[in-house]
């Protein structure tokens, strides 16, 4: 079982910056990809952005431009900073990591979650 810890969100006014830290551990073989997601109150999940293992990413068109995700390879951690925030980026920020055991089965795991406010 891979295990996804996440740490950095809170409230911040609009216009500030946060970083987001998710650390997978477990029994890994490989991490492929990892990603932020997030989910506002009453709307569905979206990416937010996506790193894979050779560094190419890719963003949601609403935080391009203001977020930056990173991993640390070595760490199995990726990193989300944000900065620029809108009250519009208000959610719960989920990490995933899409990988494979050290018996090759494929994972895709979910952190807990972590909340953002961007408010005033």
């Amino acid at each position: 079982q891979v295990h996804l810890v996440e740490s950095g969100g809170g409230l911040v006014q609009p216009g500030g910056s946060l970083r987001l830290s998710c650390t997978a551990s477990g029994s890994i073989f490989a991490i492929n990809d990892m990603a932020w997601y997030r989910q506002a109150l009453g709307k569905e999940r979206e990416l937010v952005a996506r790193i894979y293992s050779g560094g190419t990413t890719n963003y949601a068109d609403s935080v391009k431009g203001r977020f930056t995700i990173s991993r640390d390879n070595a760490m199995s951690t990726v990193y989300l900073q944000m900065n620029s925030l809108k009250p519009e980026d208000t959610a719960v920020y989920y990490c995933n990591a899409v990988g494979s055991y050290t018996d090759f089965r494929s994972f895709n795991s979910w952190g807990q979650g972590t909340q953002i406010t961007v408010s005033s």
